[in-house]
């Protein structure tokens, strides 16, 4: 019965896409169409095939899913850092704007193909994974509902390629974060409710009496991400048949909204997400428990109700109210409190096993990414404070900072929790090569540093140069000069990323290596030992 269900349904959207593709009156909702319409074609073939199979639930828990969440993670890493390494050689030499290439492939639309592939595609994907193997360990239980959970990861892949060619062919709501269309905003929509539902109901079936933090920290990202996603994104479609959409925010109320989101993406999707990451695998890697569990609850409590009031620092000098201004500064330099209280916590798990630094680079990349947490974590309150944002807004500066966090933070900790994952998940007794970990350790490191140094250096000399004025009070310096003064940090950043992707390269080849290495394969059952 419900195999016939879902062939109806297959059908129904295959056919419909088709017609909609047809008619569609504009490129990129033709092509969007015809996605929906080759996938719902695709499944609707693979369920004829296998129409009434028994399919009774294999014991233990769910894997399969998350070896692919291994994988895609990584793929979608590298292709992020590659376009990101693109645009910045772009900024740099504007001549590889290519005309050919127009407009499909200019920075205007790569910037948000660039920023959705590392944090929505790579993190997010990262996320969802994570969060499945984290919430089974931790609840004894197998996942709850696992076709909904395979909806849940493909489903949320189906959104990231739509997201994309979205970017590519003009089709967003024209917002900071170059929002996806209508369509594609109620298909996350969908996918999202399910994931809650599925991490809700592992929960409600555990069998550990507690829910370990790291699952509080899950749970608050994905229930936030709802409510900012939904509020951020209401629009009225102008056709059924195009992807245009009128927002229904407008002026000072619509900036107010979108950094309510874009604050709060950042704060529960880059910080409370990664945070859940952090408090199961640091422990884990680190074969310690939490330092303090009591302070992971005070963490956790304080994070998520002061992060939620920080949007409006994004909007100092602006026609947002003065106290509207004033309330996100406070709260935003409230919020390094807790933040450094999480830091501390995960840097002192290691007490008694500091030595792991030495030998472990899977240890040392989590740490680090701890360690970038806090330095984050301290220089986002400080540039919410009036006085230095006056220098610091629109400048290189806020690029340096979000990045810092993006790769010192969000990047280092999912290598780290990949390279814990690989083996465990393939049945091997351990990594391909612990060697190139460290060479992708040194290669990110370094590249991070070229990357946030330039930035800090560059927008600091920006926000000088813009603001500096003769004896008589006119402006010394035009917009351009400032831009080539520039160039040089242009460069190494450029580099920096290169070496960031190179390293990112390296991963993905040593969990290859790792993969398809079957003669270190672990045996499924430990052989016998005799009694001594």
């Amino acid at each position: 019965m419900l195999d016939t269900v879902k062939l109806a349904i297959l059908g129904v959207v295959a056919v419909g896409a088709a017609i909609v593709a047809n008619y569609a009156h504009d490129l990129a909702f033709q092509v969007h169409a015809l996605i929906f319409m080759l996938v719902a074609a695709g499944l609707f073939v693979h369920t004829l095939r296998h129409f009434g199979e028994a399919k009774p639930e294999p014991a233990g828990y769910e894997d399969g899913l998350i070896r692919w969440g291994v994988i895609l993670t990584t793929f979608w890493g590298v292709v992020g850092f590659l376009v990101g390494v693109f645009i910045a050689f772009q900024l740099a030499y504007p001549q590889l704007n290519f005309e050919w290439a127009q407009p499909y492939l200019n920075f205007g639309r790569l910037r948000p193909l660039h920023t959705s592939a590392v944090i929505f595609a790579f993190g997010g994907t990262a996320l969802i994974t994570t969060s499945f193997y984290v919430v089974q360990r931790t609840s004894a239980a197998r996942l709850w509902n696992v076709p909904l959970a395979k909806f849940v990861f493909w489903g949320y892949q189906l959104f990231i390629v739509l997201a994309a060619t979205g970017y590519l062919l003009g089709a967003t709501q024209s917002k900071e974060y170059a929002e996806p269309e209508w369509y594609v905003d109620l298909w996350l929509t969908i996918v999202w409710v399910a994931y809650l539902a599925v991490f809700v109901g592992t929960l409600v079936k555990r069998k550990e009496p507690h829910i370990y933090v790291a699952n509080w920290f899950y749970l608050a990202f994905i229930v936030t991400i709802a409510m900012l996603h939904l509020g951020n994104n209401v629009a009225l479609p102008v056709s059924l048949l195009g992807s245009k959409s009128v927002i229904a925010w407008a002026g000072v109320q619509d900036a107010l909204i979108q950094w309510w989101y874009g604050h709060n993406a950042v704060g529960f999707f880059l910080t409370a997400g990664f945070l859940g990451m952090m408090y199961y695998f640091v422990p884990k890697q680190a074969e310690r428990p939490v330092y303090s569990y009591k302070l992971s609850i005070v963490h956790f409590w304080a994070l998520i109700f002061l992060y939620i009031w920080a949007g409006p620092h994004h909007l100092h000098y602006t026609a947002l109210p003065d106290w509207a201004q004033t309330l996100g500064m406070v709260f935003s330099v409230i919020l390094w409190m807790p933040s450094w209280g999480g830091m501390i916590n995960g840097l002192m798990t290691l007490s008694g096993a500091w030595d792991k630094l030495r030998t472990d680079p899977i240890i040392r990349m989590m740490v680090t990414a701890v360690a970038f947490y806090g330095m984050s974590t301290f220089e986002g309150p400080m540039m919410s404070i009036k006085a230095v944002n006056s220098l610091s807004h629109y400048t290189d500066w806020t690029i340096g900072h979000v990045h810092s966090g993006a790769l010192g933070w969000v990047a280092m900790i999912t290598f780290g929790a990949l390279y814990f994952l690989t083996p465990r998940l393939w049945k091997r007794e351990r990594l391909y090569s612990t060697r190139l970990v460290a060479w992708h350790f040194w290669l990110a490191m370094i590249g991070i540093v070229l990357y946030a140094a330039s930035m800090w250096v560059t927008g600091i000399m920006e926000g000088l140069m813009w603001r500096e004025v003769d004896q008589n009070g006119f402006l010394v310096n035009a917009f351009i000069d400032t831009v080539i003064a520039k160039h040089p940090m242009y460069v190494v950043r450029a580099l920096g990323g290169t070496m960031f992707l190179a390293g990112a390269l390296i991963m993905a080849w040593n969990l290859w290596k790792t993969v398809t290495s079957v003669e270190e394969k672990k045996s499924e059952t430990p052989a016998e030992v005799p009694a001594e």
